[in-house]
């Protein structure tokens, strides 16, 4: 069978609050941007009796067999949406886990929007909705793998045309746990963004937003406030936000120029860290 490969975006938090918690799971509103970094994923249908699912690359250690891929297929089979078809998937991890970036989330949902752009899955919207919710709460934006705005309502509007920026992303040699950085979450606030429009995205707007996460893992890892106050003394970037629940920090610039030379500045000082840029798509 004939192999596709895919790109899979890695997502950004421009800004991020808790609005309150919802039985398990928090309420959360974002504005969020994808980036031009991605892992690569090749699939084919094949004739064996099980998905094969393998991972590669430099960030694929320590990917067990419960992940979000292994979570969409079984999904896919219980419902009975793929007629007992069967997949090989191969996926090379360039995003870093644990690094606030949804790398596992957005793999499953470029999967998914492949086998439904294919046919091999047919469904409506709701149906969609329900799967992603299922895999992971994030998994939804990666169907949309474009600037978007989360409310606290949970619905998600498209923006168009939106400015684009340089970033430099900083992750440090350890990652932060998901749900160990939500469940310090002590404080909620009134939701800010339930009316999205396409100013949200423009510096002088997202200068004056946070990210509600950033502090506990701020007070958890001092590192990450080091690598916040490199960042923010290098190059005059736009502003300097972690990203997701972390661990990856982020410096924004409107220039490709500042931001290569942030890295280089930051390479020199911190030589082991992983430490890349890329530019919202």
């Amino acid at each position: 069978m004939k192999i596709s490969k895919i790109k899979s975006n890695a997502k950004l938090n421009l800004a991020l609050n808790i609005t309150g918690k919802k039985k398990a799971l928090h309420k959360i509103e974002s504005i969020i941007s994808f980036i031009d970094l991605h892992d690569v994923i090749s699939i084919n249908q094949h004739e064996g009796s099980k998905h094969h699912i393998t991972f590669s690359g430099k960030f694929s250690k320590n990917i067990g067999k419960k992940n979000t891929i292994q979570k969409l297929f079984q999904i896919l089979d219980k419902q009975n949406l793929l007629n007992d078809k069967k997949f090989k998937i191969r996926i090379k991890k360039i995003i870093p886990q644990e690094a606030g970036l949804g790398g596992g989330s957005m793999n499953a949902a470029s999967i998914l929007n492949y086998l439904i752009k294919k046919k091999f899955v047919n469904t409506n919207s709701k149906k969609i909705l329900s799967i992603c919710e299922l895999v992971g709460s994030d998994v939804i934006l990666g169907t949309i793998a474009s600037s978007c705005v989360l409310s606290s309502n949970g619905r998600i509007k498209k923006i168009y045309d939106t400015p684009k920026y340089y970033s430099t992303l900083i992750k440090p040699d350890f990652g932060c746990s998901t749900k160990k950085i939500y469940s310090a979450v002590r404080k909620y606030t009134k939701p800010q963004f339930n009316k999205p429009k396409k100013n949200m995205f423009e510096a002088k707007y997202l200068t004056h937003q946070k990210n509600a996460l950033e502090s506990i893992a701020l007070k958890k890892y001092p590192k990450l406030k080091k690598i916040k106050l490199f960042l923010q003394n290098i190059n005059d970037p736009l502003f300097v936000r972690m990203t997701g629940s972390g661990s990856t920090i982020v410096a924004y610039y409107k220039s490709l120029k500042s931001c290569k030379l942030a890295k280089a500045k930051f390479k020199r000082k911190y030589k082991n860290y992983w430490c890349v840029t890329a530019k919202t798509i």
